[in-house]
C-alpha cells in the first residue's frame, strides 16, 4: 500500500459528480463494441441469420396445421415437408446461436482486456494525491468487481437485447400478415410495458449505483484490515474489527437487497402483462377462427383466418411479448453494468498529473545544488501545511529534517519529488525551477528509501535491480555488500535467486529494509532521500550500516528524515520544522549550543 502522507486528511471523494448520464454511458460502452468491428459484423450477421431462422419455424409449423386441415383429407406430402423445414430452420438457428455465443465471449474478453488495461494505464499516470484519498480496496475493486460486471453483460445481455430487437419487429411483420386486427391487442398493452419498464429503472438505476460504492467501501475496509492483521492480533482487535467489518458487509448486503429487490418487482409486472396480451390473442383468435369456419367472415377478408394462422400468430406472439419480458429481467442488470461502468469511466476521466510546461528542460549531469524559496504549500486550500520555507543545500550536503509528528517533514519531501507542486514559492534544482524540468528526469536524479518497504514478488536480485535494470551481478553483489545484506543472502539456499513472496512477507522486517537500501546504492542517483531509513533495523544492525550508509550519502545531495537523532549528528544542517515552519536550523552542535527543541528532544532521546 502507498504511504499515506502524515498530514494528510482523508477525504472521500464521489465517484459519480461528473454528469456521465445514461446516454453517455452506452456511447462510450458503444465505443468499445464498435472498436472490435471485425467481431463485431459477424456477431451482427449470425444473430439476424439465427432469429431469421427462428421466425420462419412458425410459419412451417402453421402451413403444416393447415395441411392437415386440408380439405380432401390430411396432404401428408405438404405436412411432413413443412415439418422438415420448420426442424431445419430451428436446427440452424441453434447453429448459428452457439457460434454468436462464442463470438461474444472472445469479443467480450478482448473488450474487457482492453478497459483494464486502460484503467490500470491511467492509475499509473495518476497523482499521488489520488491514492492518498482513495482506499486500495476501492481502487483493486474498478479492475476486479467492477470489470467483471460489465463483462456479464457484454457476454450475454448484449446478444439478448440484439437477438431482442431483430425478433420483435421480425414478429410484428409475420403478425401484421397474417392479421391485423388482432395487432390491436398490442396496441394497449406494449405502451403499458414501456411506460412502467422506463418507470422502474428510474427508480433502480441510483440503488445499482449505491450498490457498487458499498461493495468499494467493503473492499477499501477489508483491504485495510489485512494489511494490519498482526496490529489487529497484538492489541486482540479481532472482535471490533469483525464487529465493523459486519457493520460494511450489512450495508453492502442491504444495497444489494434493495437493489435487487426493487428490480424483481420488474419480472413478475411484465410478464403479467404479457400472459394477458398472449391470451387476449388466443381467444381473439379462436374467435376469428369459428367465424371464418362458419362462413361468416369471407375468404379474402382481413379478418379471416385459418387455424394454421391462429397457431402463427399465437407462437409470433409469444415471440414478440418474450423478448420484451426478457429485456425487463436483464434490465436490472443492465442497471448494475451501468453503474459499474460509471465508476470505470470515472477513474479513467480522472485528470492526470500535470503535463510538464512547453519549455521543461532536461535535467543532465546533476551537481545536486537544491534550493526551496519561500514555500507556501496545502494539500487542500483551507489546511496550509508549510509557510514560507526557505531551504538551501550545495551539492553534496546532507539536510536532516526534524520535528514533532505532523510538522510537514513529509510534505517536503513530496515537494522535492513533484508529487505536488507548491502552491507559491519555488523549488530549484542547480539554479533551474523544478516547474520547469521533466518530472521524469527530475524524479530519476532522486533515489528514496523509505520506511515503508516496498518488495514485489520475484528474486532478491529482481528486486534490487529495481533499481537499476542494466546492472550487473556483480554490481548487484557490490551493493548488497555495501547494505551489509550480502551475507544474509549468501546464507540461503537460493542466494540471490531465492524468491520474495508479496512483499518480500518470508523475511524480517530489517532485512527487507536492507535489500531496499542496497537497491538504493545500485540506482545511484545524484541525490538521495532517506524517509527513516533505518527505522526498522535493530541497533546492532544500524550501527553495522552507519558507515556504509555515509559511504553512499558521500558527494551526495542527501534530504534525511529521522526521528533517532544518533543517525543524523553529522549532517552539515539539521532543520527542526513545526507546524509548517522551520523554527530552527544549524548543524548538531549549533542547535545543542541554542538550547532550543532540538537541544531538548536530543537530551530526552540520551539523557
Amino acid at each position: 500500500m502507498n504511504k499515506k502522507t502524515e498530514e494528510f486528511s482523508l477525504n472521500k471523494k464521489t465517484d459519480s459528480g461528473r454528469g456521465r448520464g445514461r446516454r453517455g454511458i452506452v456511447l462510450r460502452l458503444g465505443g468499445y463494441v464498435l472498436a472490435e468491428w471485425q467481431l463485431f459484423i459477424p456477431a451482427v450477421a449470425f444473430t439476424l441469420l439465427s432469429n431469421q431462422l427462428s421466425l420462419l419455424g412458425p410459419r412451417y409449423s402453421g402451413a403444416a396445421i393447415d395441411a392437415i386441415e386440408h380439405v380432401g383429407g390430411v396432404d401428408f406430402p405438404v405436412v411432413w415437408e413443412n415439418v422438415f423445414r420448420m426442424i431445419l430452420c430451428y436446427g440452424g438457428s441453434a447453429v448459428l446461436a452457439y457460434i454468436l455465443a462464442v463470438i461474444m465471449l472472445y469479443l467480450s474478453q478482448r473488450i474487457i482486456y482492453r478497459m483494464r488495461r486502460q484503467i490500470f494505464e491511467k492509475l499509473n499516470t495518476l497523482p499521488v494525491g489520488y491514492f492518498d484519498t482513495h482506499a486500495t480496496g476501492d481502487i483493486i475493486s474498478h479492475i476486479s468487481y467492477d470489470i467483471d460486471t460489465i463483462n456479464s453483460s457484454l457476454t450475454n445481455d448484449l446478444v439478448q437485447v440484439m437477438t431482442s430487437v431483430y425478433t420483435v419487429v421480425g414478429s410484428l411483420l409475420f403478425m401484421w400478415r397474417i392479421s391485423r386486427p388482432m395487432i390491436l391487442i398490442f396496441v394497449f398493452t406494449v405502451p403499458v410495458s414501456i411506460v412502467f419498464t422506463r418507470y422502474r429503472s428510474q427508480k433502480v438505476r441510483p440503488l445499482f449505483r449505491a450498490r457498487s460504492r458499498k461493495y468499494g467501501e467493503l473492499n477499501g475496509y477489508a483491504e485495510e484490515m489485512l494489511s494490519g492483521v498482526r496490529s489487529i492480533q497484538a492489541y486482540g482487535r479481532q472482535d471490533v474489527i469483525s464487529e465493523r467489518f459486519n457493520v460494511h458487509n450489512k450495508d453492502a448486503m442491504d444495497a444489494f437487497y434493495s437493489s435487487e429487490y426493487n428490480a424483481a418487482l420488474l419480472f413478475p409486472s411484465i410478464n403479467l402483462i404479457n400472459n394477458v396480451s398472449i391470451s387476449m390473442v388466443a381467444i381473439l383468435g379462436g374467435i376469428l377462427y369459428m367465424y371464418s369456419q362458419s362462413g361468416r367472415i369471407a375468404a379474402g377478408s382481413m379478418f379471416f383466418i385459418t387455424l394454421g394462422g391462429v397457431a402463427q400468430f399465437v407462437q409470433y406472439s409469444r415471440k414478440f411479448a418474450g423478448p420484451i419480458n426478457e429485456f425487463s429481467n436483464i434490465l436490472h442488470e443492465f442497471q448494475s453494468a451501468f453503474s459499474a461502468a460509471e465508476r470505470v469511466f470515472a477513474v479513467l476521466d480522472e485528470s492526470p498529473e500535470p503535463a510538464d510546461a512547453p519549455d521543461a528542460g532536461k535535467l543532465d549531469r546533476v551537481e545536486g545544488k537544491v534550493e526551496l524559496d519561500t514555500i507556501t504549500f496545502g494539500y487542500t486550500p483551507e489546511k496550509t501545511i508549510l509557510r514560507d520555507v526557505t531551504v538551501k543545500a550545495d551539492p553534496g550536503q546532507t539536510i536532516a529534517i526534524v520535528g514533532p509528528t505532523g510538522a510537514g517533514k513529509t510534505t517536503i519531501i513530496n515537494l522535492l519529488m513533484r508529487f505536488y507542486d507548491p502552491v507559491s514559492g519555488e523549488i530549484r534544482i542547480d539554479s533551474v525551477p523544478s516547474l520547469k524540468l521533466h518530472r521524469e528526469d527530475l524524479r530519476r536524479a532522486f533515489t528514496m528509501v523509505l520506511q515503508d518497504t516496498w518488495l514485489f514478488h520475484g528474486t532478491i536480485s529482481e528486486n534490487i535491480l529495481y533499481g537499476r535494470e542494466n546492472a550487473t551481478m556483480e554490481e548487484v553483489r557490490a551493493a548488497a555488500r555495501a547494505a551489509r545484506i550480502d551475507t544474509y543472502i549468501e546464507s540461503l539456499p537460493e542466494g540471490y535467486d531465492t524468491i520474495l513472496s508479496d512483499d518480500g512477507v518470508n523475511i524480517s522486517k530489517g532485512q527487507r529494509q536492507l535489500i531496499t537500501i542496497a537497491r538504493a546504492f545500485l540506482a545511484d542517483a545524484p541525490m538521495l532521500i532517506l524517509d527513516e531509513a533505518t527505522s526498522n533495523v535493530d541497533s546492532r544492525t544500524e550501527i553495522k550500516i552507519q558507515e556504509a550508509m555515509w559511504e553512499l550519502m558521500r558527494g551526495r545531495t542527501c534530504f534525511v528524515i529521522a526521528h533517532r537523532l544518533s543517525t543524523i549528528q553529522n549532517a552539515d544542517t539539521i532543520l527542526v520544522v513545526q507546524k509548517g515552519t522551520i523554527i530552527e536550523q544549524g548543524n548538531h552542535e549549533e542547535l545543542i549550543r541554542l538550547g532550543g527543541f532540538y537541544s531538548t528532544l536530543y537530551h530526552s532521546q540520551f539523557s
